[in-house]
C-alpha cells in the first residue's frame, strides 16, 4: 500500500496554513493521503496575525479562527520554537519529506536610503511593530518620549503605527497588549502624529476600512489639508478602476472640508510631502525635511525644489517589510525574494531545485492583503502536485513521521505542538480573564515554552 505524500511546510502564517488547507483539500489527500508537518521557529504559530496584526484589530485576528480549522486537522503536526537553518536545515528535511513549501514570510524592515536615518529617535516600523505585539526576541522598552512624531509611508503598516502612538495607554489595555506593552504606552507623550506620503490621496495604500477606523477614536483628531486634495489623469483612472483607492479618496475628502475638532491628539495625514532627510543635532531627530511633489499626469509625481521642515523628534518609516534570506535557497537581494516559477524554486542554473516550493511574501514580496495569500498558495500547491503526479519529487530516505521527533529529541531541540497552543491559548485566556480581556499576551519565549508544555 502506497505511503502518504509527505510535505514540510517552513512558516505558520497564513500562507502556510493556506498551502497545508490547499493540501487537505486535494485529490492525493484521499489516496494515498497527505501527511504534513509545519515547522515555527517561534513557539506559536499564525505568524504576522499573531505579530504583525496591530492590537486593536480583533477583526483581522478573526482570522486565526479560519486557520484554527486547518491546524486542526489530523493530517497535521506542528514543530514550534524550531528554526529553519538553526535546529533544522534543508538537507535534514529532504530526509523526511518528498517536498519542502518555505512559507516564511517577512519581519524586518525595508532599507530607507535617507540621510539622517540612523539617528536616535530614527525608527523601523518591524521594531516598533514587534514591540506592542509582544514579540519575544525584541526589547521589553520602547521609547515614547516624542511630543511630535513623523511616520513614513501611506499602507496600513503607517495607519497602525500612527493609531497606536495617538491612542492612550488604557484606550488600549481591553486589547491583549502584554504589561510591558501597556506600562510603556502609559509613558508615551506624543500630541501630534505627522503621516507622510509622496504621492496623492488616489495613490494611498491604505484600506478603507483601516482608514475610517482612525476616526473612530475619542482622542484622535483626523486632519487632511484641502490643498493635498488633488488628482490628474492617471489618479482618476485608479479610482475608476480601483474601488478601494475610490473609497479612500472619497474619505480623505470628506476630512479634508470639515471643521477640526477638538480632540486631544491630532493626526494630520500629508500627501504631495517627498521626505529628503531626517535633521539632527547632537546625534538625536529633531526634524524632518520634505520636498512638496506635484502630479504628473500618469498618477506619477516629481519634485517642485519647495522644501518644508517639520518639526518632529521621532521618525518611524513604513515603507514596507523584507524577508531574511533562507541558508541554502537562491536569493534575489533586490526583491528579498526565492526566485521562482509558479511557486517551483528556480536554482541561478535556470532549473527548478527539486521537491522546494515557496509561497506568500517570501515568493512574491511584501505586498498585497492576507487574502492574496491564498490564491499563491493554491498555485504553489498545484505545481508541487503536478511534480508528484509526474515523478519529479525526490525520494526521502526516512518518510516515517517518527523519524522528525527523533531527529528533534536527537538535537535536543525544545518543540512546541499543536496541543501546546491549546495550552498556551488558556494560559493566556487565563490571564486576561480577572481584567475582563479576551487575554493577555504571554510575551517571554521561557514562558510560552513552559506554558506550551515544550
Amino acid at each position: 500500500m502506497p505511503r502518504p505524500l509527505r510535505v514540510a511546510i517552513v512558516g505558520s502564517g497564513p500562507a502556510g496554513i493556506y498551502a497545508a488547507d490547499a493540501l487537505l483539500k486535494s485529490e492525493v489527500a484521499t489516496e494515498p493521503g497527505v501527511s504534513i508537518d509545519i515547522f515555527e521557529r517561534m513557539p506559536a504559530p499564525f505568524g504576522l496575525i499573531r505579530y504583525g496584526v496591530a492590537p486593536d484589530h480583533p477583526r483581522i485576528k478573526g482570522i486565526i479562527t479560519a486557520l484554527h480549522q486547518v491546524l486542526d486537522k489530523p493530517q497535521i503536526r506542528l514543530f514550534g520554537n524550531v528554526d529553519y537553518g538553526t535546529d533544522i536545515g534543508l538537507d535534514d528535511l529532504r530526509a523526511f519529506y518528498d517536498g519542502v513549501i518555505f512559507a516564511t514570510g517577512a519581519m524586518a524592515d525595508r532599507a530607507l536610503s535617507l540621510p539622517g536615518i540612523d539617528l536616535d529617535g530614527s525608527y523601523g516600523a518591524a521594531d516598533f511593530v514587534s514591540w506592542y505585539d509582544g514579540h519575544p526576541d525584541v526589547p521589553r522598552t520602547w521609547p515614547l518620549e516624542a511630543e511630535k512624531v513623523a511616520v513614513l509611508g501611506v499602507g496600513n503598516v503607517a495607519l497602525d503605527i500612527a493609531r497606536v502612538l495617538a491612542k492612550t495607554a488604557d484606550e488600549l489595555l481591553p486589547t491583549e497588549i502584554p504589561p510591558n506593552v501597556y506600562e510603556g504606552l502609559k509613558t508615551n507623550r506624543a500630541k501630534e502624529i505627522h503621516v507622510f506620503g509622496r504621492r496623492g490621496p488616489a495613490q494611498a495604500k491604505f484600506s478603507p476600512m483601516e482608514l475610517r477606523e482612525l476616526d473612530h477614536s475619542p482622542n484622535i483628531e483626523v486632519i487632511v489639508d484641502p490643498e493635498d486634495i488633488d488628482y490628474d489623469e492617471g489618479s482618476i483612472a485608479t479610482r475608476r478602476g480601483n474601488k478601494q483607492a475610490d473609497m479612500v479618496a472619497k474619505t480623505l475628502e470628506n476630512w479634508a472640508i470639515r471643521d477640526t475638532g477638538d480632540r486631544p491628539h491630532k493626526l494630520f495625514l500629508h500627501f504631495f510631502e517627498s521626505p529628503v532627510e531626517i535633521l539632527g543635532e547632537d546625534g538625536k531627530v529633531v526634524g524632518l525635511r520634505t520636498e512638496r511633489t506635484e502630479l504628473d499626469g500618469t498618477g506619477n509625481v516629481k519634485g517642485t525644489s519647495t522644501f518644508k521642515t517639520w518639526d518632529v523628534t521621532a521618525v518611524y518609516r513604513a515603507v514596507g517589510y523584507l524577508s531574511d534570506k533562507l541558508p541554502k535557497l537562491p536569493w534575489d537581494i533586490d526583491s528579498g525574494t526565492v526566485p521562482d516559477e509558479g511557486g517551483r524554486v528556480v536554482q541561478e542554473s535556470g532549473e527548478h531545485l527539486q521537491s522546494t516550493y515557496v509561497t506568500g511574501w517570501i515568493r512574491r514580496g511584501p505586498v498585497g492583503l492576507i487574502g492574496h495569500t491564498k490564491g499563491d498558495a493554491n498555485e504553489t500547491v498545484a505545481n508541487l502536485l503536478d511534480d508528484y503526479a509526474n515523478g519529479r519529487l525526490h525520494t526521502p530516505a526516512s518518510p516515517a513521521p517518527e523519524a522528525v521527533d527523533a531527529f528533534l529529541a536527537e538535537r535536543d531541540v525544545r518543540f512546541t505542538t499543536w496541543d501546546g497552543w491549546y495550552r498556551l491559548d488558556a494560559a493566556e485566556k487565563a490571564l486576561g480573564e480577572p481584567e475582563g480581556r479576551e487575554r493577555v499576551k504571554i510575551v517571554e519565549r521561557e514562558d510560552m515554552l513552559r506554558a506550551s508544555g515544550a
